[in-house]
């Protein structure tokens, strides 16, 4: 079994939203590992929310082609909204730098609508990545306190990817088909999809895989009282 081999500021540094895996997957063993320390994560009175689904092999592939035809059909049905147009100010620039950062290091043009569409696809292929991860919850409320248990453990199970040699991606857009993936995966009406995680081991030789986004400064983000 893989056992971490990263000190904390070592493994917080370390991991980053990879774009591209090899195929080689990760043993039951060393995805247990990873699932064992994503259980230890905060919830709000202890509730535990969250509900996995783990796909690999034929049922990845199968789920991979679903959601393909579906997007290409236009059968979006996100339990949750999202859209740039919400985000405003500091936040809208830092979402577009990111887009730009990542289709200039693929060498692909703003006006290149082909290209962009053959790579935004690749989501639903989990930037081939022999292993992803399905994010469900139950509802609550207004579900804020529910998503942000759900945000942490989504982090503790990507900090476990890196501490232990593997990587991830968390990917909002897992989440844009819903019913298809509780049709197909078995799950419930009662769970409400957040979002998926892809995981495996990163394919460095390729720049989707090294990218690195920047980082606002502290002070930008944090007032300190005394």
């Amino acid at each position: 079994m893989s056992t971490p081999v990263l000190a904390f500021d070592e493994t917080v540094r370390q991991r980053t939203s990879v774009r591209a895996f090899l195929p080689t997957p990760l043993t039951d063993e060393q995805i247990h590992a990873v699932l064992q320390d994503a259980q230890y994560a905060p919830s709000n009175c202890n509730t535990q929310p969250w509900h996995v689904h783990v796909v690999s092999g034929e049922t990845k592939d199968r789920l991979a082609q679903l959601m393909i035809e579906n997007d290409i059909a236009g059968k979006q049905t996100p339990d949750f909204t999202f859209a740039y147009e919400d985000f405003h100010g500091d936040y809208f620039d830092r979402s577009q730098q990111q887009a730009k950062l990542y289709y200039e290091a693929l060498g692909i043009a703003r006006d290149d609508k082909e290209k962009r569409r053959e790579y935004y696809l690749r989501n639903y292929r989990f930037f081939d990545a022999p292993h992803a991860a399905f994010l469900f919850m139950p509802s609550f409320g207004d579900n804020v306190r529910v998503a942000s248990d759900m945000g942490m453990y989504g982090q503790t199970f990507l900090l476990s990817l890196a501490a232990r040699g593997f990587a991830g991606i968390p990917q909002t857009l897992l989440g844009f088909h819903a019913d298809l993936v509780r049709e197909a995966l078995g799950v419930s009406d009662e769970y409400r999809l957040l979002f998926g995680i892809s995981f495996g081991y990163a394919d460095t030789s390729n720049i989707a895989a090294t990218l690195r986004m920047p980082r606002i400064p502290v002070e930008s983000s944090v007032v300190m009282h005394k």
